[in-house]
């Protein structure tokens, strides 16, 4: 197991050099000067000369990416000229309010639909799988901005059981929460239902409960582990998306999370920042296929056969 987790996380160097180059081209060489962007196009040459030599935009292209990647590793994402401030630091007072968002969205939702699938399995065909795929079916026909704009005004304004904007403790955050898990379910429900659905009539299942092991045993401890493999996938990719996916409901429910400050930093052309959101989303990926990787060889051994 060691020497498959160490083997994944060498092959990650090279992806992530590449990540690293592509952030730096797209935003040093083709989206061409960084000057000309942050002082505007009245800029003068002298002004334009002096950003560019304190800045370091003046150096060699290939200096200045061995020191963007030393930057990088050093957790140093720049300067950000709008606020007058490390782009860490900007960084550090969205990201409290974003994963006191999208966590709760990930866990309750998951869990929600890994509950729903396994009732729906288990009385496939009858009237409790029937109500589930309904439900589940008409959650996914719904707009996530109908969603949103639902519950703000029959929850919010209409009954007032909740707020309608702003970040000042858990009540600010259960309307947003609960839309985010809704909105996501009936998509949830089907693909887990289907993973679980593939599994439980194969032939180890049957002989489980040719031993005696009662249903809810089997679905547990054998259904359940062999069918985690796909759902882990669909979980994973789902969680790269909660980190920008989170915009909507920030911009509507006035959350001052990451997607605030994206939207900021693209309207005021503040570079360091919309670049190391792009570095840390496409990072964000490439962690959470590690840990998917990692967590495959956990459940089926058989992932791990290649480390020999």
């Amino acid at each position: 197991m060691l020497r498959y987790a160490a083997r994944r996380v060498l092959e990650m160097v090279p992806t992530t050099l590449g990540i690293l180059l592509v952030a730096f081209v797209l935003f040093n060489v083709v989206g061409g000067s960084p000057a000309a962007v942050v002082l505007g196009k009245n800029a003068t040459a002298e002004s334009i000369a002096a950003f560019n030599h304190k800045w370091g935009y003046d150096r060699p292209v290939l200096e200045q990416f061995v020191r963007f990647v030393g930057d990088v590793c050093r957790g140093d994402f720049g300067y950000s000229i709008e606020n007058n401030e490390p782009v860490v630091d900007v960084l550090a007072r969205g990201v409290g309010p974003s994963l006191s968002l999208t966590v709760p969205i990930l866990i309750l939702g998951t869990a929600i639909a890994l509950a729903l699938a396994m009732a729906s399995a288990a009385f496939r065909g009858r009237f409790v799988d029937r109500t589930i795929l309904f439900a589940s079916t008409a959650f996914m026909s719904v707009n996530y901005v109908v969603w949103v704009l639902a519950g703000q005004f029959f929850l919010s304004y209409k009954a007032g059981l909740f707020p309608v904007w702003g970040y000042r403790g858990a009540s600010y955050l259960a309307l947003p929460v609960a839309i985010g898990v809704l909105s996501s379910l009936g998509a949830d429900v089907r693909f887990f239902r289907t993973a679980i659905l593939d599994e439980l009539y194969k032939p180890y299942v049957l002989t489980a409960r040719a031993k005696g092991l009662s249903p809810a045993a089997t679905m547990v401890r054998h259904v359940l582990r062999n069918a985690l493999v796909p759902i882990v996938t669909y979980v994973s990719l789902s969680i790269p998306w909660l980190f920008s996916g989170s915009l909507l409901l920030e911009s509507f429910f006035g959350i001052p999370g990451l997607g605030s400050v994206s939207i900021e930093a693209i309207h005021s052309s503040d570079m360091a920042v919309v670049r190391t959101l792009v570095v840390l989303g496409a990072l964000l990926y490439q962690f959470v296929n590690l840990a998917a990787d990692l967590l495959y060889a956990a459940l089926d051994p058989r992932v791990r056969v290649g480390e020999r």
